[in-house]
């Protein structure tokens, strides 16, 4: 038996290894794959790309992830989930961003010398890294917050730069758009 093969036409491996011994299932197979993947990509996962460092040092400018738009169908976002949520700017228009769930549905929120308080008790945050320069930046301090039901408050891991400078706030369950993937909890 000779290993070779007529001129221009494909050894039977590569064959194959290429399309399978049965070709038009391996057309049904690719066909269903790049259904499933265009399905996943637009109503499952939504990827997302990292702008900005209100969020550092968990997720840096660049960075990409994605948002599983199904973590929440069993139950809400938990406090310390990161999130995306969309968000109107007028300089970008719509934009999706990342920031961090701190306040429950009926809760208090408020920022005293920049530590979370919920109902008035402050709250550990080991994702927070970068704490502000009181020589540059004045710790964050903002009035207490009362959460509707079915509202979140979020806001980025970055607490080094001005209150003010921060996207941050309350959003509905209905307006968070899912749980991002790596690196979501502390």
């Amino acid at each position: 038996m000779s290993a070779q093969t007529a001129p221009g036409k494909l050894p039977r491996w590569l064959v194959i290894a290429s399309v399978g011994r049965r070709p038009k299932w391996t057309f049904v197979r690719v066909a269903f794959m790049i259904v499933v993947s265009f399905v996943l990509l637009k109503y499952v996962l939504v990827p997302i790309r990292v702008e900005g460092v209100s969020m550092e040092p968990t997720y840096r400018t660049g960075q990409y992830n994605f948002i599983n738009r199904l973590a929440y169908v069993h139950h809400g976002p938990r406090r310390g989930d990161v999130v995306g949520v969309p968000w109107y700017d007028k300089a970008r228009g719509h934009v999706l961003l990342l920031k961090r769930v701190v306040g429950l549905p009926g809760e208090t929120i408020a920022f005293s010398q920049g530590t979370l308080c919920v109902n008035s008790v402050p709250v550990e945050e080991p994702y927070v890294k970068k704490r502000p320069n009181p020589r540059f930046v004045p710790p964050w301090e903002m009035p207490p917050v009362l959460l509707a039901p079915e509202e979140y408050y979020v806001v980025g891991d970055n607490r080094s730069m001005p209150i003010a400078d921060h996207t941050k706030g309350q959003f509905s369950l209905s307006y968070i758009l899912g749980e991002v993937l790596w690196g979501a909890h502390p």
